[in-house]
């Protein structure tokens, strides 16, 4: 076999990039991550928001594709990162990108996808696209930097910092996308205000759901915020109604998997009311986010597919009885400490143990 020559590196081209000697086999290796994700998803809520809007705004179909797809992206991406900052065990009732592909290439395949979201925001007509992306970009880091800043310091929040934060973090993305579209519509109907108020409802009532839900504690595991130490909108309220009790504060400092202290928590944060706030809280936003549709739709008529997205968003008093066996009306839920007792009667030993391990092991 012949030795290498080092003479080569004085003479033959290197410029590998312009050679064009990236492969698709290569892309795969570095969106393995994301391709994962992306191949199980969710109940794409973004998507059937911007139909809704579309309605309103008539953008070109092939501007509307682009921003589809960047929006799936985007979103997609910053869920990898969500879950590696989380140390989350489940995604979608799955094992997580990083507890496959390993937290490095997960980060760097998220980055990557930020990026290829970029050039394809570049193949939109409007001068303003950029700005958009980057702006909201930047929103939606500093939202996340400070809700991890009170997680990981122990800092609870002021209600009026947990929407700002919200407005940053989850409000940004649902931005960018309508941002978008209005930038490559030809109507003048400012939607920012609507979009702003869908993505508070949108977070506050995943926070109320993440204590309540048993698909929540299917798909992402038992009361994943408990675990994670995470200062949701129920949590806020019950530390707040009494600043002077430190269990709950206490509770999240241990960010346990114990499903006895986990339904204690979710016991107190019922007994000063939290769980009634927050639905409260929701019902009012999504009262106002109809009169503020109605008042963008001006009597067009154009109004009923965001008043639809809003009713499915509506958390109606878990006592009340469903008036109809519909799945399309409002998603009732049981009381939490009811739906918390449920999950936890059908872990089964087993269960127990894998939980055990999984704490262990990470």
């Amino acid at each position: 076999m012949q030795s290498p020559d080092p003479a080569r590196y004085a003479t033959e081209d290197l410029d590998f990039t312009g050679r064009k000697t990236w492969t698709a086999e290569k892309e795969k290796v570095v969106c393995g991550p994301f391709d994962y994700l992306y191949g199980h998803p969710g109940k794409d809520f973004r998507s059937q928001l911007i139909k809704a809007f579309d309605v309103w705004l008539e953008v070109p179909s092939e501007s509307l594709a682009i921003i589809k797809e960047v929006v799936g992206m985007l979103h997609t991406a910053s869920l990898l990162i969500d879950d590696v900052e989380d140390s989350s065990l489940l995604r979608r009732g799955l094992p997580v990108a990083h507890n496959i592909f390993g937290v490095p290439q997960t980060i760097n395949s998220s980055n990557y996808i930020y990026f290829r979201a970029l050039q394809e925001v570049q193949r939109l007509h409007s001068p303003s696209a950029i700005s958009v992306f980057a702006d909201e970009l930047l929103h939606l880091h500093r939202g996340q930097g400070m809700d991890l800043f009170w997680r990981d310091s122990l800092s609870c929040p002021s209600e009026d910092d947990y929407l700002e934060m919200v407005g940053n973090k989850t409000g940004g993305l649902f931005r960018l996308g309508i941002k978008l579209m209005q930038a490559e519509s030809r109507s003048l109907v400012d939607c920012v205000p609507l979009v702003n108020l869908i993505g508070l409802i949108f977070q506050i009532r995943d926070d109320y759901m993440n204590l309540a839900s048993s698909e929540y504690s299917d798909n992402k595991g038992l009361c994943e915020d408990l675990t994670e130490g995470k200062f949701s909108f129920p949590v806020i309220h019950a530390i707040r109604a009494n600043p002077a009790d430190t269990q709950l504060i206490n509770i999240l400092r241990q960010k346990t998997y114990d499903v006895d202290v986990k339904r204690y928590a979710v016991a107190y944060m019922e007994s000063v009311g939290s769980f009634e706030y927050t639905r409260n809280v929701v019902n009012v936003l999504i009262e106002r986010a109809r009169r503020v549709a109605l008042e963008i739709d001006e009597g067009r008529g154009k109004v009923a597919n965001i008043m639809a997205i809003l009713d499915m968003m509506a958390l109606p008093d878990p006592d009340s009885s469903p008036s109809s066996s519909s799945t399309e009306g409002p998603m009732l839920t049981p009381s939490p400490v009811r739906a918390l007792q449920a999950m936890a009667e059908q872990q089964t030993p087993q269960d127990k143990q894998r939980v055990t391990l999984d704490h262990r092991s990470r």
